[in-house]
């Protein structure tokens, strides 16, 4: 897309992370390098019913430490998550929003749930008071989605354009997509970014138990989520969020801006498919992938690394890893390809960002992390997944990949920075 007839590079300046493994960029970095898995027994509730026991939980995370009190009380743990992941990457991008016009910086910011925990915690209210009138005022502002994206730019008094995106495990992904096109059309200067989730509570694993989507390895908690190996079982719950702040180029440039890197190019498709199982042969991802090289004018022979969805179930793995031997071709084992998710676990609608911010750590470090918990090949699978020990790679342009449930597919390209 075009503003007064030039082209809007949009540039990577700021990122914030709160994962399983690490609740700043470096920690969550260097765990990642060194394949540390973030899961262990749940902690929350009392699990002896459920047929799933572990999780991927924060460690070590307090928002009372971070957020006002009465505003932790009046808000679900995944707008906590949301507002301290983006204050981390403001924070890091070294922004000052007072010195700008805050009608040209906007907040794109999804989950893929919202307020779950929320809406368990209300519903047993009725029930056990047998009755509504209990029900705390702030139960729907701190259940719906797209609060946090509305607290963020209270928080922070942005006035440019500000709503939510919800498809399921494609969410942030989305996001930081719209965001992207935001500055490329030329209707923001800066867009805060990202995505958080909370679902690590009674109704979540119930229901992704019901649906026989979580792995039950309870003995080996840390050997659960992994992806692409032949004897996966299906995914690991994990929590979390990931923020970015993403800037026109011309405008990182005259503020002195740090850029870790570029989204060049986005891709996003639908399978039209079925409610949870991909497309055969990941065929909506295929499209995606094409669509985000495409939109960066680039072949997919200048790709070099691939951060998959990789979720660690059966049907997931083997498609996208056939939908990328469809895009790439030969030029498919020349390819890096890794999956966070096997030391993070599945951060649901968070996943995108989370994932994004690894991409980007990747073009910055020239090192890619290992998919860890790769013990048995599957003949399906058959990419160089960089099992189980990070690699030192040549990384100029990387493409990230979220899917989600309903047959969303999200694909976005980045591009290593060089001035």
């Amino acid at each position: 897309m075009a503003y007064n007839g030039q082209p809007r590079r949009v540039v990577i300046t700021g990122m914030g992370a709160l994962t399983p493994i690490g609740n700043t960029l470096e920690e969550f970095w260097k765990n990642l390098l060194a394949g540390v898995s973030g899961a262990g027994p749940i902690t929350y509730f009392d699990v002896s019913q459920y047929d799933t026991k572990f999780a991927c939980e924060l460690k070590g995370f307090d928002a009372t430490k971070h957020l006002d009190r009465k505003l932790v009380q009046r808000s679900d743990p995944f707008t906590h998550y949301a507002i301290v992941s983006v204050d981390l990457a403001v924070k890091d991008a070294g922004i000052d929003f007072s010195k700008l016009d805050r009608e040209r910086v906007g907040v794109v910011f999804g989950s893929g749930i919202g307020g779950l925990q929320t809406f368990f915690k209300q519903s047993q209210t009725i029930y056990e008071t047998k009755g509504p009138h209990r029900i705390s005022p702030f139960f729907i502002p701190m259940m719906i989605s797209d609060i946090a994206a509305g607290r963020i730019s209270m928080i922070h008094g942005l006035k440019g354009p500000n709503y939510a995106t919800t498809s399921a495990c494609a969410t942030s992904s989305h996001a930081i997509g719209d965001a992207f096109i935001l500055i490329q059309r030329g209707d923001a200067d800066v867009m805060v970014t990202g995505g958080s989730e909370a679902s690590i509570c009674e109704m979540g694993i119930g229901g992704f138990n019901a649906m026989r989507a979580l792995s039950t390895r309870n003995d080996a908690p840390q050997k659960a989520s992994r992806p692409f190996d032949k004897d996966r079982d299906g995914f690991v719950m994990g929590e979390g969020g990931g923020a970015l702040i993403l800037e026109e180029l011309g405008h990182a440039v005259r503020r002195g801006a740090k850029i870790y890197a570029e989204i060049s190019g986005i891709g996003f498709s639908a399978d039209a498919h079925h409610i949870t199982e991909p497309a055969p042969e990941g065929e909506g991802a295929q499209r995606s992938m094409k669509a985000a090289i495409r939109d960066a004018g680039l072949t997919p022979q200048d790709v070099q690394y691939v951060n998959t969805h990789g979720t660690s179930t059966p049907v997931g793995d083997k498609n996208e890893s056939a939908a990328i031997r469809r895009v790439f071709g030969d030029h498919a084992n020349k390819l890096a390809v890794n999956s966070t998710k096997s030391m993070i676990g599945h951060l649901l609608g968070a996943a995108g960002a989370v994932e994004s911010i690894a991409t980007v750590l990747t073009l910055v470090h020239q090192k890619v992390h290992p998919t860890i918990n790769q013990d048995t090949p599957d003949p399906e699978c058959d990419l160089n997944y960089i099992p189980n020990q990070s690699k030192d790679w040549t990384v100029d342009v990387a493409i990230s990949n979220t899917f989600g449930f309903g047959g969303h597919n999200a694909s976005l390209l980045f591009r290593r920075y060089t001035g």
